[in-house]
């Protein structure tokens, strides 16, 4: 048995890992071709990139709903009621990103003045945030649709879509940043719009897949018993991953405190470590939709089994990156960037995080298996533990009150994802989410 779940795992987390990686590399990509117009363009992006993830709650609500009614829904042979719960997702999708976009273009700019930036990054974020914002639905989209999908068991479509956005970003950014091919320099701003004309074309790619697949099918009324359970699903994530986003950016106010160059190697740091924390977020999506599907096919025992092996796999591989980040940081970065500074603490920041990819390991997966059982309230519980009541009290206070060395603040991070992976391990052998059923 085990054998079979673990080629069924490795399937499905592939093309989830790659796709991710892509999403992923997007921001990556921008950081690191804003990076030859300074440390200020560096932060200005990885502040809104920050504002994104924030915002992005709403989508991640939605995507959570959505992946595990499709998944329970597809295992137990329900085909069109799952199609139905899919177009109510897009629906709620168009609901949220509406209100994302009039907020953002009102408020978002002014984020880098309250975390305490400089003019300069304030001033370059206006420009990029606008535009960000305004095409803030096909961001969502891409998200949306692939947890449709996910739920299916169809990873390779959003992998697809994702190829699609990053050539298209790479094509359409350089020109614009930097002035090449007869288009004027607009730097950051350029990047900005990049991303609005890549992430435009994957959202319809997969809009379009959706449709013809019958993954999302149209109704002429709302489906209140689907649109209901994606709430009761959904809110804990939008909650959760609210509150993870509000806190990094919260974070991202500390660790400003010791200044630009810090920041950006912060971020620069963030960045790379989505080489690692990518994969085990694969990882957790192919767990959510095989325990979904053999929780709605009636197969707890398969439910446990899959966890369990995603599980295993999760952990052998960020332990595997951990080590590469404490060891070879520095070919990482240098990457990225050639300012000394930033490379000097980038190194520090990124021999602390290896030490973190264990916990966090265990944390995604055992948060996917949480998800596909439906079980998502005890998720946001284990995050505000970690984030609200031990990360930034914790940093808030060294660094204010006892001039504590960014060493020390960026150190609280392990504590944070040790707090969640006892919390969600606890729940996890108590096994009552195996008897969960939508």
């Amino acid at each position: 048995m085990e054998p079979s779940i673990r080629k069924k795992v490795f399937s499905l987390a592939i093309p989830v890992v790659l796709s991710s990686l892509l999403q992923r590399t997007v921001g990556i990509v921008d950081v690191f071709l804003v990076g030859g117009l300074g440390a200020s363009a560096i932060a200005a992006v990885g502040i809104a990139q920050v504002m994104v993830f924030v915002v992005m709650s709403l989508s991640w609500g939605i995507n959570t709903g959505a992946t595990v009614q499709m998944a329970q829904l597809w295992g137990a042979g329900r085909r069109d009621d799952a199609g139905h719960a899919g177009y109510q997702a897009v629906l709620m999708l168009v609901l949220a990103a509406a209100a994302i976009t009039v907020l953002g273009n009102l408020f978002g700019w002014r984020v880098a003045g309250i975390l305490g930036a400089s003019g300069e990054v304030q001033r370059i974020l206006f420009d990029y945030s606008r535009i960000i914002f305004t095409f803030i639905l096909f961001t969502m989209a891409i998200n949306v649709l692939s947890g449709v999908m996910h739920g299916t068991g169809d990873t390779k479509t959003p992998l697809v879509a994702t190829l699609i956005v990053n050539i298209l970003h790479v094509i359409v950014a350089v020109p614009l940043i930097y002035g090449k091919l007869g288009f004027p320099a607009l730097g950051v701003k350029g990047a900005a719009i990049a991303i609005a004309v890549s992430e435009s074309m994957g959202a319809l790619f997969l809009l379009l897949r959706s449709l013809k697949r019958r993954y999302v099918i149209p109704s002429r009324h709302i489906e209140w018993r689907f649109t209901a359970m994606a709430f009761r699903l959904g809110w804990p994530i939008t909650v959760d991953r609210f509150l993870q986003n509000a806190g990094s950016l919260t974070f991202a106010k500390v660790v400003l405190l010791y200044g630009t160059p810090v920041y950006a190697a912060h971020q620069v740091g963030l960045a790379i470590e989505a080489f690692s924390f990518m994969p085990g977020y694969g990882i957790a999506v192919a767990a959510a939709t095989m325990v979904g599907q053999n929780l709605g096919a009636d197969r707890p025992a398969e439910a446990r089994l899959s966890s369990a092996e995603a599980y295993r796999l999760a952990v052998i591989l960020m332990a595997s990156m951990g080590v590469v980040f404490f060891f070879f940081p520095y070919l990482f970065l240098r990457l990225f960037t050639s300012d000394p500074e930033v490379i000097r603490y980038g190194i520090l920041y990124m021999k602390i995080v290896a030490f973190a990819q264990v916990p966090l390991a265990m944390t995604m997966v055992l948060g996917g298996s949480l998800r596909g059982a439906g079980d998502t309230g005890f998720i946001l519980f284990a995050t505000i533990a970690g984030m609200w009541l031990v990360r930034i009290p914790v940093t808030a206070v060294l660094a204010t009150q006892f001039d504590a060395s960014i060493r020390t603040v960026w150190s609280v991070m392990i504590l944070d994802w040790i707090v969640r992976m006892s919390l969600l391990t606890w729940r996890y052998r108590k096994e009552s989410w195996g008897r969960l059923k939508i």
